[in-house]
């Protein structure tokens, strides 16, 4: 990994959170996480892998579902401590839900929700 990685902030347990956005239509996609070999694998690849929080390993977005995210840009906030990924979403889900975006609940000025169609 080139020296880029020096200007991120990981928090405690080696991670930084990932905002993952459509290149085209510029929808945000979904938010995970990656750390350092993560990163790595996503430069080489240019399929973007995160670090599970949960299982404790990796995973190459779309691996089992196929719904890929061919990475285009990548990108790192002013203060280091977040990551912007710009991607070809292949498959029309990026969420697990089936949605195509995690970002499908809205909430209204009253504070009630509800569910925007993405399917």
């Amino acid at each position: 990994m080139s020296n880029f990685s020096e200007n991120l902030k990981f928090d405690n347990k080696g991670l930084i959170p990932v905002v993952v956005q459509d290149f085209t239509s510029n929808i945000v996609l979904m938010v995970a996480y990656m750390n350092k070999e993560a990163i790595k694998r996503t430069l080489e690849t240019k399929k973007a892998t995160f670090w599970s929080r949960s299982r404790k390993t990796f995973w190459v977005k779309g691996e089992t579902s196929g719904n890929i995210q061919k990475v285009k840009e990548f990108y790192y906030d002013c203060d280091g401590d977040c990551i912007l990924l710009k991607v070809n979403q292949i498959g029309s889900a990026a969420c697990h839900t089936g949605h195509r975006s995690c970002f499908f609940t809205k909430v209204t000025s009253n504070g009630a929700t509800e569910e925007e169609s993405s399917r």
